[in-house]
Parts: structure tokens; sequence; C-alpha cells
């Protein structure tokens, strides 16, 4: 099925997100009309897959630029030598994301959009699977609905990936250092509204530890029960790597999640991430800083 947004070939991968978008160059500079049309694109298909590109690491910051000002790579791990806006994603011991999260929503200011290139990928695994939080939201049963609403969620960079035993590895605890070097902790809505499209999703993930006003216990089983929405299949695209695909998503309103099926094999994405807003509630209510400071070292202030 293809669906047209005026001049661009725009064809839906999946039921409820994700499109891929054919027979656009982006090794050159695209102009406003193009960029208006892929913003359309991606507000309705939450995801794009540009098959085939092939930038270099230019390419990829020229590409991401088009949709707004860029964050650093991170607030706390080490940029791609040479660019402040790469941050390597490499599937070292400890260094895999095969945990469902949306990226960097335990500081004030989230990004807006990610973009991933594949420069090496393995013959088989290390698909990224991505979801529509949207679509998890409105297929909740009405009360539920209601509840999240209500909720807000601590998040935070303080993440349990390194206290699994498996993952316990000197690489691994190297690594949790790194990533905590600097702590972060914000309180944001359960269900954001969308800036742009006026959508409410579930803004929870990985990074979402505990809900406040909530025991830990409470916390846990409730917001595993909204995260089982978020990544039933139907809300689910899987993308599988060509080395050169291009993908970009809406921060906004999705999650991802890398499988760890590819043994010791290597894989190695860029990520570059366009700066966002403060998440607001349906209650018109904003996002606020728990511990830490507003990171704008990683993004821009929103207005």
């Amino acid at each position: 099925m293809t669906t047209t947004h005026t001049g661009l070939d725009v064809r839906k991968i999946g039921g409820r997100i994700g499109a891929e978008v054919v027979g656009l160059d982006l090794s050159t500079p695209l102009d406003a009309g193009t960029v208006s049309e892929l913003t359309a694109a991606l507000l309705a298909h939450k995801v794009l897959v540009f098959r085939g590109q092939h930038l270099d690491d230019a390419g990829q910051v020229r590409f991401a630029a088009a949709f707004g000002p860029l964050t650093t790579a991170h607030p706390t791990v080490p940029a791609l030598d040479g660019n402040e806006h790469i941050l390597p994603v490499e599937g070292g011991e400890g260094a895999r994301a095969n945990n469902w999260h949306t990226d960097v929503t335990f500081v004030h200011t989230p990004p807006k959009a990610s973009t991933l290139r594949a420069l090496i990928v393995p013959p088989y695994g290390g698909d990224t699977l991505i979801a529509n939080t949207a679509a998890a939201y409105a297929d909740l049963p009405e009360e539920l609905r209601l509840l999240a609403d209500r909720l807000w969620a601590v998040h935070t960079n303080d993440h349990d990936y390194a206290t699994h035993p498996q993952f316990r590895t000197d690489e691994a605890v190297e690594r949790h250092k790194v990533f905590v070097s600097r702590r972060y902790s914000t309180a944001h809505p359960v269900v954001r509204v969308h800036p742009e499209s006026g959508e409410r999703g579930l803004f929870i993930g990985g990074f979402a530890q505990r809900l406040v006003g909530l025991s830990h216990t409470e916390s846990r089983d409730i917001l595993r029960l909204l995260q089982s929405y978020v990544t039933r299949p139907e809300n689910t695209v899987r993308i599988r790597w060509s080395s050169g695909d291009l993908v970009l998503f809406d921060n906004r309103i999705t999650q991802h999640y890398a499988a760890d099926d590819y043994g010791d094999l290597p894989r190695r994405l860029h990520r570059v991430t366009v700066a966002g807003d403060v998440p607001v509630g349906v209650d018109g209510r904003r996002s606020h800083v728990i511990e830490g400071d507003e990171a704008d070292h990683f993004t821009p202030k929103a207005a």
C-alpha cells in the first residue's frame, strides 16, 4: 500500500506503525517542501525507513538537522571522536539496548526524534523493534486510561541493566559508571500529549522506575501492566537492517528495543538526535526535574 504525501512515495510496512520512503536520495540537502512532507509522514507513521542510503557521518547530521536543532550525542556517554552529535551504538558486552525504552527520557527535555544509521550489521539478528505508544494508549480499557491520565513517573538514568547477573561483567560495570557519572531524575506524565499531533501516548519505558505517590511494588506492577500494551505485536514494527539503511523515528510517541540475538558478531549503528521540548500531560502540567540539572550541555533549552 502506498500513501501519497505530495511527491513522496511512502509505503506502510506495519498495520499501526512504520513506513518506508522509496526513491528519495538523502545524499544532498533536502528542500523545505520535502522536509515538510517527511514531517507529515513521520507524524502519521511514527517511523520512517530509508533503505540503502550509505550516508557518511556528515550526511546523517545534515539530514537530522533538517528537522530541528540537534542535541549532543548523550548527556553522559562520550560522542564519536570529531563529531559531538553522533553516538556510536555498538553491541559490546553490557552495551546492548535489549530493553524497551524511549531515548534519554531521564532529562527534562528528551529528544524530539532519533535517527539511526547502519554501518555494520550481522548476517542474522540485531533487528530493532519500534512500538507505537499512541496505539498502546488507545488499546487501554477506559478505566485504565483514566488512571494512566493521572499518573506521573520518575525517569532516571540510574537504570538496572548492570544489576542482572548475566550482565555483571567488568565491562558492563564500567559502562554503567559512565552512564551514571551525572545522575538525572525527572518526573514526566505517564500520558504525554504530542505537541504537534495532539495524540496521547504512554510515555514510560525502561527509564521509568517508579510512579509518583505510589510504592515501588505498586509502581512496578502498574508500569508492567501499561508497558504490556506498548509491546503488543500489533503495536510494533520490526526493522531488519542492511548496511547503509537510515531510520528516523518520533521519540515523543515511540519506544524501541534492539534484539540481542546475534551472539558475538559485530554490529555498529550511529545515532543522531533532534532536540525536543518539555513533555506535557493531559492536564497541561509540564515535566519537572527532581535530581540533576537541565542537561543544557546535551540539548538546547525548550522555548
